[in-house]
């Protein structure tokens, strides 16, 4: 089979022939069609994290087919489509990880992430634990489910869980990889979802996914925009900027909080009057478990959300990732193998 590794930290990608592998104990191997390309790849890219093993191939976005079972598997079945997103389990560590609550486990989130424990989608197979693993609704293709298995799950999962009701405030902070599929959850949930970005060129595309109205942060200032129509009862910030998400905060309404899912290193700047006041917050948001990750699969098939993606065939993956990374990829970078 083919694969994509990188063979040190901050080494160029290698399109190399191994050997497919037999899935042991309680894992399963799926034969990849689709792996979308996600920021979070850059870890195992440059070497983040101190615990990766190399050579390593990246890639948490995967959707495929179940193509060999080890022993001890009875609830996934060979032919079964499937995703995989960046959880990837429990280690069984501590109390917090045996009950799912993998973000306090420090310890899963290195042992137990697709594409940095273990091999990732950046190939033509991949094994993985069962725990992973979500169903594929019929309704998705391959290439529409791979993108949700972290954009999506991140997305969709910080929305339902941010205390924001029907008819709420909701802006969108970025029309990205991220923020589209933000404007079209936020409106599907049936938020007042308005979506904040970059130019007026931006303003159909928001409008189409499903903005009631726009915000041009470089004409105008969004935090004010947002007062004039009652302040926002919750902002999902998407974009990679601290400073675009510090320029936004004036406009919460009060009790209202910033969720933050766009990773940055700058640091969010935020006054304390405004937020003591107000009773203001700011929060952040990591993606989910394999369960979320069905929810949002599920609920991306029943209401119409799609993924917006560039497609590259595996031997593309340096571009693509390139393109991610510069912030070029219109909306999602999604690899397939043919298969």
């Amino acid at each position: 089979m083919r694969s994509v590794q990188v063979s040190k930290p901050n080494g160029a990608f290698e399109i190399v022939e191994r050997k497919i592998p037999e899935p042991e104990d309680g894992k399963v191997r799926i034969k990849v069609q689709a792996c979308g390309i996600c920021h979070g790849d850059s870890v195992t890219k440059l070497g983040l994290f101190q615990d990766i093993k190399y050579p390593r191939v990246p890639g948490h976005e995967i959707a495929g087919v179940i193509d060999e079972v080890g022993n001890d598997v009875a609830e996934w079945k060979i032919g079964q489509r499937v995703g995989v997103g960046w959880v990837a389990g429990s280690c069984g560590y501590c109390e917090s990880c045996r009950r799912g609550d993998f973000v306090t486990c420090r310890f899963t989130q290195i042992q137990y992430s697709t594409g940095i424990s273990f091999d990732g989608g950046y190939s033509d197979s991949v094994i993985t634990p069962t725990e992973a693993l979500a169903t594929i609704p019929d309704e998705l293709s391959a290439v529409e489910a791979a993108p949700l298995m972290c954009a999506g799950v991140t997305t969709y999962n910080a929305l339902r869980n941010s205390g924001a009701r029907d008819g709420d405030l909701v802006p969108i902070l970025g029309i990205g990889g991220l923020g589209h599929l933000g404007i079209q959850f936020a409106a599907k949930m049936g938020f007042d979802t308005v979506a904040v970005g970059r130019g007026k060129d931006k303003e159909e595309l928001a409008k189409k996914l499903g903005a009631r109205e726009y915000i041009d942060s470089r004409s105008q200032n969004a935090a004010e925009e947002l007062t004039k129509l009652g302040g926002a009862e919750v902002i999902l910030g998407t974009v990679p900027s601290g400073k675009a998400m510090s320029a936004i905060l004036g406009g919460l309404a009060v009790n209202g909080k910033l969720i933050v899912i766009g990773a940055s290193d700058e640091p969010i700047e935020a006054p304390p009057n405004l937020l003591l006041m107000g009773r203001r917050s700011v929060a952040g948001w990591p993606s989910g478990t394999s369960m979320d990750s069905q929810d949002t699969l599920s609920f991306t098939a029943l209401s119409g959300v799609r993924s917006m993606n560039e497609i590259f065939p595996l031997e593309r993956a340096t571009e693509a990732y390139e393109r991610m990374m510069s912030g070029k990829v219109r909306f999602r970078a999604v690899l397939t193998t043919g298969h």
